[in-house]
């Protein structure tokens, strides 16, 4: 086998020589873990986001088995996948596919015999390890959209009804006058937000007053023309990816909701030089946790189904904006898709809106038949 070299995880810089452990089996997987991790920190992923749960998995999967890395074969993770899928109905293909990536990519490490696991494990163990997911027992590609089926754009109705619920909840507070008005006041301009904007959830937490900009073209929307997105979805190992996303006409009500939010509510808090747009009583930023229970809380209280969740309000700004006639294009480049099939995905228009293109596109080849008559 190759020479181990000095690669950002490799066996000898995880592994302290002359050391005698009590467990060697135990500090060779622990040192496998790390220097996974370090490996992937030189690729400059996520820790929390990517790192930290991939290693989770991998230790999931060798409780599962009882074993160590050098010693699973083929068998164990077709076991595992057989338990998770027999124990949980509801277990995702998309999971799947996600939870099989990171075991192969894991053992794609400590195969490579360049970070030197393999000679490492012969010597100390006798058996070295292999990879364990091939074609034959992994999930195939074969559709674009793996998601739960049920998760759809909401109707233009529902979203009302979700709105209505938001604002009904601030006040009945209001009424009783109970504790956590601002933050019932606030729960409602941010959803309103993710939906007039078509942000995902860490776009919408991580704004700051200064990302709220003026669109020049558009000068009756003041200093709400446009959103400045400055943590978009990054690719792996990449930064954040930054956008502009433009207020549109049909939209404009966001505006009151932004200027309500921002001169009166948001001052309420003190958030003193903090510069979120979306703070808390404890005057720091909005979570991604309470953004979802902010959604949850309106989604019962309006009684809509329970699989819609708030990712859904993007997938309805796409489909409402497809709607409105917006070209896929520009649609594409304000929620910040790379291509334009994630973009397809995302909508899902009316029966109505595809009987309006109908009607448009009979109309136009009857006048043109008419005037060749004529």
């Amino acid at each position: 086998m190759s020479r181990a070299v000095d690669l950002p995880g490799a066996a000898h810089l995880v592994l302290a020589d002359g050391v005698v452990h009590l467990d060697p089996e135990s500090a060779v997987f622990e040192a496998m873990l790390d220097g996974w991790a370090r490996q992937q920190r030189a690729r400059f992923l996520d820790f929390e986001n990517t790192i930290k749960p991939r290693a989770r998995l991998v230790r999931r999967f060798a409780e599962f088995t009882n074993q160590y890395p050098w010693q699973w074969q083929p068998a164990e993770v077709e076991a595992f996948f057989d338990h998770l899928r027999t124990d949980r109905a509801s277990f995702a293909v998309s999971t799947g596919r996600s939870y099989q990536n990171t075991l192969r990519l894991f053992c794609g490490y400590v195969t490579d015999a360049r970070y030197g696991w393999p000679v490492k494990c012969l010597d100390s163990f006798g058996q070295f390890p292999v990879q364990i997911l091939h074609e034959w027992n992994t999930v195939a590609h074969s559709s674009e959209y793996e998601g739960d089926a049920r998760r759809r754009p909401l109707t233009y109705d529902e979203v009302q009804a979700l709105f209505d619920a938001a604002d009904g909840r601030a006040d009945e507070v209001r009424a009783r006058r109970r504790k956590g008005l601002l933050a019932a006041l606030r729960d409602s301009a941010i959803l309103k937000s993710v939906y007039a904007y078509g942000l995902r959830r860490q776009e919408a937490c991580k704004l700051d007053l200064p990302d709220l900009r003026r669109n020049p073209k558009v000068p009756d929307f003041g200093r709400f023309g446009s959103l400045f997105v400055r943590y978009g979805k990054s690719s792996k190992g990449g930064p954040p990816k930054r956008r502009t996303v433009l207020t549109v006409p049909e939209f404009d009500w966001i505006v009151e909701v932004l200027d309500s939010y921002v001169d009166e509510v948001r001052p309420a808090f003190s958030p003193g030089k903090h510069p979120a747009l979306w703070v808390t009583e404890r005057r720091s930023r909005i979570s991604l946790r309470r953004l979802d229970e902010a959604f949850e809380t309106a989604r019962r209280r309006a009684g809509l189904p329970e699989e819609l969740d708030l990712h859904c309000l993007r997938h309805s700004y796409v489909t409402h904006l497809l709607e409105f006639d917006y070209p896929e294009r520009f649609v594409q480049d304000q929620v910040g898709h790379e291509y334009a099939s994630t973009t397809a995905i995302y909508s899902g228009v009316s029966d109505e809106y595809r009987n309006r293109l109908v009607l448009r596109s009979f109309k136009e080849r009857h006048a043109e038949l008419w005037k060749g008559e004529s």
